[in-house]
């Protein structure tokens, strides 16, 4: 199967006033009509040839018509605004009917049986012909990848397929802080979690001028490859948790954020947790790398080994505190 050009089309911005389409600001949606542009964002997930294509939120068909013109052996598209369903069929008719159109919000969107299971590959081996990409809604791209990050860990959802790559759209501070490198200014909780359980590259930025109507920030084009073994084998949730308190407090030292784990009147467990990681308590959060990260949360989850309850207080909850002091849990220190 080769790539090919589609039938001749409307154009994207045809399709827009024939269907009058306006994008709606409460979605954070910004419609990018350059061909060359879209077919530059699939050149960027490498070749499709052959393989089972995911798209999240296709609107008015751009990237659409770059995937299915790549030699793919077919695609799905997930959109939660039905007023682009007339358009999407469009397309779905002029390809012979390669795409299946899913309406749906894919934060909720359940992609367990998306893909057919002949696609699968053991985790180990080479990633499946299996690939997603999106021009993701600002509101809804942070938490999004965040929620695969965490399927990926536990592989279920679209990785219970293998290493299944993703292709995505981020405004562009956000792209650069995902590859942002240790020492770098940029580095934050999402650097280390995108980090720890991928490859991941920024490969272009698009300027929000390219997009109708334009963004106030530019574009970023990111790339996910998942890791054959995580950085951090350590369940997803609690290693969430330790990067976003070490990160609470991200201009700061490190002891800060971390001190926010454990109830205030037991420092002594910031103490022991920083000096069995071996880890500097004057340390920037920024300055840390994967494998002090790994060794901060390895020591966390033994702490909370020994005192049970441990893991689920949380210093924001004046509730969860005084539970807390209530149970007068014996501590060891």
């Amino acid at each position: 199967m080769s790539a090919q050009r589609l039938p001749p089309l409307p154009t994207i911005k045809e399709i827009i006033r024939l269907y009058k389409l306006r994008a709606r600001k409460q979605l954070s949606q910004n419609f990018l009509l350059d061909l060359n542009l879209t077919r530059k964002i699939v050149r960027a997930a490498g070749s499709l040839e052959g393989h089972h294509v995911c798209e999240v939120g296709p609107g008015p068909g751009g990237i659409t018509r770059a995937i299915l013109e790549s030699g793919i052996a077919d695609l799905r598209v997930i959109e939660k605004d039905v007023r682009f369903m007339p358009g999407l069929q469009l397309l779905n008719d002029v390809s012979g009917g390669k795409m299946r159109i899913f309406n749906g919000d894919i934060l909720r969107f359940n992609m367990d049986d998306l893909f057919p299971t002949e696609a699968t590959q053991a985790w180990d081996d080479s990633p499946p012909k299996i690939h997603i990409i999106g021009n993701l809604p600002f509101n809804v791209s942070t938490p999004l990848i965040i929620n695969w990050l965490e399927a990926m860990s536990e592989r279920t959802s679209a990785w219970k397929y293998g290493r299944v790559k993703l292709t995505l759209t981020f405004q562009k501070e956000v792209a650069e802080r995902m590859v942002a490198p240790i020492l770098n200014r940029q580095r934050c909780r999402l650097s280390v979690m995108c980090q720890y359980l991928c490859y991941v590259q920024h490969k272009f930025t698009i300027p929000g001028t390219s997009f109708v109507p334009p963004p106030d920030v530019d574009v970023g084009i990111v790339k996910f490859v998942p890791l054959k073994q995580p950085k951090i084998a350590l369940p997803f949730r609690l290693v969430e948790k330790v990067v976003r308190h070490v990160f609470h407090f991200r201009q700061k030292m490190c002891k800060r954020g971390i001190a926010t784990l454990f109830p205030p009147d037991q420092p002594a467990l910031t103490r022991e947790m920083l000096s069995t990681a071996d880890v500097s308590p004057d340390t920037r959060p920024f300055m840390l790398d994967i494998a002090e990260i790994d060794r901060l949360c390895h020591v966390y989850k033994d702490i909370c080994d020994r005192h049970p309850g441990l893991i689920d207080y949380n210093y924001r909850s004046a509730e969860n505190a005084l539970d807390w002091r209530r149970a007068k849990l014996p501590l060891n220190i």
